[in-house]
């Protein structure tokens, strides 16, 4: 299987050689829960996202990755900030694409389906706020999400 390797601020790090925007989607239920999928290709746990496609706007992307991955359908409701720091380089094994960070996170509600893994994803669960992280997970996604949990209202910029 092909694997996807985060690498930060590394001197073994691959040059990167490609800029892909992406997006992520922090998406919560009723009780506050975070969706939260274990990704197939690292075994890190992650919140759903993926690129961006030609003709597709940023939510329309954020909506269709949450629905790829996780079987759940959302609505947008908010930013929690744009990443893209150079120093945080993703090679993917499969094709040797090395990428440098790029990533609009968004925020999202829950507005049907049951958590389905996919391809992308070996597990999809809904975790309680104050558990979230605790799970194994790239430092760029614990940032994410501890910006995300701080309750900043302004949306970071990096």
């Amino acid at each position: 299987m092909a694997k996807r390797i985060d690498f930060y601020d590394d001197p073994d790090a691959p040059e990167p050689n490609s800029l892909v925007p992406s997006v992520n989607v922090i998406v919560t239920n009723p009780a506050g829960d975070l969706l939260m999928i274990r990704r197939s290709d690292n075994d890190n746990w992650a919140v759903p996202g993926g690129a961006i496609d030609l003709g597709e706007s940023i939510p329309e992307a954020a909506v269709r990755e949450t629905f790829e991955e996780t079987g759940i359908t959302c609505e947008i409701t908010g930013l929690v900030g744009t990443y893209s720091d150079p120093r945080h380089v993703i090679l993917y094994t499969s094709n040797g694409e090395a990428r440098q960070e790029f990533s609009i996170v968004l925020t999202a509600r829950a507005t049907g389906g049951q958590p389905t893994p996919s391809d992308e994803s070996r597990e999809v669960r809904w975790m309680p706020r104050q558990e979230v992280m605790s799970l194994p997970m790239d430092r760029s996604m614990r940032m994410r999400i501890e910006h995300y949990l701080a309750g900043v209202l302004l949306p970071h910029v990096g």
